[in-house]
């Protein structure tokens, strides 16, 4: 009696131990999503309440980034939170979560493949930067950029509601992509197009970034500070792409560590899906000298409303 009682002990232990682990990581995420999310949405504000960051297609591309970053956000944490708590999910409730999870996934590289275009056309050819770059544009490439996102997960879709029994789709899995969209074909395709992302983007990134330390050399100020803006959209596309070699990097390091799958993974979340979200208020809130005085008014100002000009500041 006393050994079936020190065992119920022990278990009751690990059990606590498991729910404060859980718990806690709940809490840092969901704190972290906070966070980030209040930061965009003053950002979202500080641009909807001034005409000349919604005229320019800098700033434009800039925010369609961070509202895309937000909506992420929200579906990663929430899978998080029921992987946590409900270990599975009714098939329809996880495609309706894993779907805006990955487009938005895709649209930002893109989208700061993009910006880094715009930052290069600014740079080498500023007299023709305002007909080749405008708000309308800037608008036509957010809808080319959710188009192109959308197009490498409709596939999984239609795929996915013509093989999969209605058992299955009425069953409870473990919210992961390969989970629900696990045909042979569907991860064959996702493993050309993270490919394809990867190439495109990094030349991309490249080309215009040396393009641009070319006239740096001989250029002002405001060319040195694109050819860094460029360095950081390099850092975070980094940061973005560590998401198609997670898989990869856990399967290694779980060699190197047995037993620590758990918190690899809680880990590999923080740095693959929270951290390239903190790099946009850095590389648009804080170095962009015009954005930055009206953001930080709006930032600690939480309980005062300034009064701004209808027609914004200028």
């Amino acid at each position: 009696m006393n050994f079936t009682a020190g065992v119920n002990n022990g278990t009751d232990s690990v059990q606590r131990i498991h729910l404060f682990m859980v718990v806690g990581k709940i809490m840092t995420v969901v704190f972290l999503g906070i966070a980030i999310n209040y930061i965009n949405a003053t950002m979202i504000h500080t641009f909807f309440s001034h005409h000349i960051f919604k005229m320019n297609p800098r700033f434009i591309l800039f925010i369609h980034l961070v509202v895309n970053d937000m909506i992420q956000l929200i579906t990663s944490i929430s899978l998080l939170i029921l992987a946590y708590t409900l270990y599975t999910t009714h098939v329809p409730l996880c495609c309706l979560l894993i779907i805006p999870a990955v487009v938005t996934t895709q649209n930002t590289p893109l989208n700061i493949t993009f910006m880094a275009v715009e930052c290069y056309i600014a740079v080498c050819f500023p007299l023709h930067y305002n007909q080749i770059c405008t708000a309308k544009k800037a608008y036509i490439v957010i809808g080319m950029i959710w188009t192109m996102g959308s197009l490498t997960v409709l596939p999984d879709v239609i795929i996915f509601l013509v093989t999969e029994s209605q058992e299955f789709m009425n069953s409870r899995v473990v919210c992961l992509r390969d989970g629900v969209f696990r045909s042979a074909y569907i991860l064959k395709k996702q493993d050309v197009s993270h490919k394809v992302f990867l190439v495109v983007v990094w030349l991309t990134i490249f080309y215009t970034y040396f393009r641009i330390l070319l006239v740096v050399k001989a250029a002002d100020a405001e060319a040195k500070k694109a050819r860094n803006t460029l360095l950081i959209h390099g850092f975070q596309v980094l940061m973005c792409m560590m998401v198609y070699v997670d898989p990869m990097l856990v399967a290694v390091l779980i060699k190197l560590f047995p037993g620590q799958f758990a918190v690899l993974k809680f880990f590999s979340f923080i740095l693959n899906q929270i951290l390239p979200r903190c790099i946009s208020p850095v590389v648009y809130g804080l170095r962009d000298k015009t954005f930055r005085k009206y953001f930080k008014r709006y930032l600690c100002s939480v309980n005062s409303h300034p009064k701004i000009s209808p027609t914004g500041p200028f």
